[in-house]
């Protein structure tokens, strides 16, 4: 677990004893660049102030501050007190790399980009709750995704804590919004995040803000002060590890009174009154300790075939810790007096997420109502990284399998976090490539839409309304025109470009050019192509057809059946799907065959006419009166002698004869129509 250091800052009389008091913290080359970072900042951020009021570099220097009780790198410390140089100096990208390295310049650049974001402007004008609840998640996810290191995740929650302390000197209308990005944005991400106390302070910090006088009431409620609280919580600790010690039960006590946030929010889920919550005061006991050996990332090591002893050890330890839980409830039971109906053994019965813990309250200490949870080191780990992950179950939201084990990654790499300082690069390590298979990207207005990796402005329109994509003919990014097949990066704002009326192009749907990369857009565009010429192509499949039952010498079949055979509902878009190739002419014939009963198969002989490919004398044919000119048969209509026949001048093969009821003729476009001649059989 994870806590943030309470140390204020105004307890140091200037910069340099912040400093000082680093020394036993900090190694001194790293102190040596956190004291680099303080002389950098301290010219750039005079006379500039937080809009709380607060000094703009004991602002920066508070945030660290928490950053240095969570045991963050010195890299990280650096980075958050040069956080706001971006605002107050040019060129400040290379200057920072050139004195600070690449680490610090890329978290100071990943801070800069989540500031530029006008987080509410969509989620405060959404039409609903649900709407407003998706635009939420999607910054929540388009924060993650838009950072390479999620220490920058961690600064932004160490910077909001501390605007929030400070946050009763800031207007009315300031201390609202503040407050409610707080709740819905970054308290959830330190939640998910398992940044505990930071979690616990920015929730009640928000409430404090958003609902005054329920904070209020419940705050005199607790008639006690938080210290008072927290002794009696380590007191319960104390007896209960001696306790257990004295039974032979290994096991780990953790606790802590519920915050405030909290008991408003369990009061309003369960419609309760605070005299009816009997977890106010909680504790946690982890029988088997939490001693077991964790590794880094890469340090695992497949398990051996002949490891089915330890397999069976394995099973007869879980069960021995299992039945530690209860002899542990036994043992609670009996320094404290159960209450009634407030006991539910989710290890005999899990939930349905699989979350596996017995749960029970007491009348504890001084009378007071006490609420303790009992499981085992592994039943803890699944509920807190695995897929009964008590962030989701906290939040109220629905199943996401591969979002959820992201986050428990990220999880992990952050409980690993002091063991990777040690291991090089600290970049590398902390390298966030989990959110990177999708970028979210913003609408003039500021909603957040969510698109697959390398999606373009196109996908983007698209995305918003089919008509819109189809119109489509140009796109700005954060202001400036890009290529329409230019790769949208996370957090950046698009607008799109468009006609009154307009129609996809053909390449837009070839992958080598790049434009789409999206299936709902991809598909789309397909479908536009082939509802536009959709009447051609019933008439162009109709003539293949006749065509292909003349060749089989049927006069007479139910068409519509032949049609369903093939899967279409409907003649036409059968006829229609002939005339754009999409059925084989030897797909037709053994369909219609299927149709015919057998005696008519039998009987059926098809006349062989001349291949429609085949060459005929020029004699043959007489074009515009004139005969032994360079003519050739269509394969479209392939008209054969008999057949009323028309010519059409071709660009650079000569002249190709058509039936006269050959549908490309029948729809010949006005411009082409002076191409057409008379042609007869000779």
């Amino acid at each position: 677990m994870v806590f943030a250091s309470q140390k204020s800052l105004t307890s140091y009389q200037h910069t340099q004893s912040w400093i000082d008091s680093l020394a036993t913290t900090y190694a001194a080359a790293e102190v040596e660049v956190i004291r680099r970072a303080c002389a950098w900042a301290e010219p750039l951020y005079a006379e500039q102030y937080t809009l709380t009021g607060t000094p703009l570099l004991q602002h920066a220097l508070g945030s660290a501050a928490i950053l240095i009780g969570m045991h963050l790198d010195y890299e990280t410390i650096a980075a958050t007190i040069l956080h706001a140089v971006p605002d107050y100096l040019d060129g400040w990208a290379e200057k920072i790399e050139k004195d600070f390295g690449a680490n610090v310049k890329m978290l100071v650049e990943g801070i800069s980009r989540m500031e530029k974001i006008r987080l509410f402007s969509e989620v405060r004008s959404a039409k609903d709750k649900d709407e407003a609840a998706q635009q939420i998640e999607s910054l929540r996810k388009m924060l993650l995704a838009m950072v390479q290191d999620i220490r920058v995740v961690l600064i932004k929650l160490a910077e909001r804590t501390q605007t929030l302390r400070c946050l009763s000197d800031a207007s009315a209308d300031q201390q609202q919004l503040i407050a409610q990005q707080t709740r819905s944005i970054f308290a959830p991400l330190a939640n998910r995040l398992g940044v505990w106390q930071l979690k616990w302070e920015l929730e009640d910090l928000s409430v404090r803000y958003l609902e005054p006088a329920l904070y209020k009431k419940i705050a005199r409620l607790l008639d006690e002060r938080r210290v008072d609280r927290e002794q009696f919580i380590t007191e319960v600790v104390s007896q209960l590890e001696q306790t257990l010690k004295l039974s032979g039960i290994q096991a780990e006590v953790t606790g802590r009174p519920k915050h405030i946030y909290s008991i408003i929010n369990k009061m309003k889920r369960k419609q309760v009154d605070f005299s009816e919550l009997y977890d106010v005061r909680a504790v946690r006991i982890l029988v088997g300790g939490m001693t077991q050996h964790r590794e880094a990332p890469g340090a695992g090591m497949p398990p051996s075939a002949s490891s089915r002893n330890q397999m069976l050890r394995n099973n007869v330890a879980e069960a021995d810790e299992i039945a530690g839980c209860y002899t542990a409830l036994g043992l609670v039971h009996d320094l404290w007096p159960p209450i009634d109906g407030e006991f539910d053994d989710y290890i005999a019965h899990p939930k349905s997420n699989n979350y596996r813990s017995l749960h029970t309250a007491v009348i504890g200490p001084r009378g007071l109502a006490l609420e303790v949870q009992i499981r085992t080191c592994d039943m803890h780990r699944h509920s807190e990284l695995g897929v009964a992950a008590h962030w989701r179950y906290k939040e109220g939201k629905e199943s996401d399998a591969g979002f959820d084990e992201k986050i428990a990654w990220l999880r992990q790499i952050l409980e690993w976090k002091e063991d990777l300082v040690d291991k090089g690069d600290l970049q590398q390590q902390f390298k966030n490539e989990l959110f990177h298979d999708q970028v979210y990207v913003l609408t003039p207005q500021g909603k957040v839409i969510a698109l697959p990796k390398g999606a373009t402005p196109v996908d983007f329109a698209y995305s918003l309304h089919t008509d819109l994509g189809h119109r489509t003919r140009g796109a700005k990014v954060d202001g400036s025109i890009v290529p329409l097949n230019y790769k949208l990066q996370n957090a950046q704002r698009v607008e799109i470009l468009t006609t009154k009326q307009g129609a996809p192009s053909r390449d837009w749907i070839n992958p080598a050019l790049g434009f789409l990369q999206s299936k709902h857009a991809r598909a789309s565009v397909r479908s536009w192509f082939k509802n536009q010429n959709f009447d051609e192509s019933v008439a162009l499949g109709r003539t293949q057809l006749d065509r292909e039952l003349h060749r089989l010498g049927i006069i007479t079949i139910n068409q519509e059946k032949i049609a369903q055979r093939l899967h279409y509902n409907k003649l036409e878009d059968f006829l229609a799907a002939i005339g754009r190739n999409e059925i084989t002419p030897r797909r037709i014939a053994v369909t219609i065959q299927q149709e015919l009963p057998s005696k008519v198969i039998e009987a059926a002989k098809p006349n062989i006419f001349k291949s429609a490919t085949q060459r005929i004398s020029k004699a043959d044919i007489t074009v515009g009166g004139v005969n032994n000119l360079m003519t050739r048969i269509a394969k479209c209509c392939g008209p054969v002698k008999g057949d009323a026949i028309v010519g059409y001048v071709t660009r650079d093969r000569g002249i190709t004869i058509h039936r006269e009821d050959c549908a490309f003729m029948l729809h010949l476009l006005e411009s082409r129509r002076e191409r057409k001649l008379t042609a007869q059989w000779g």
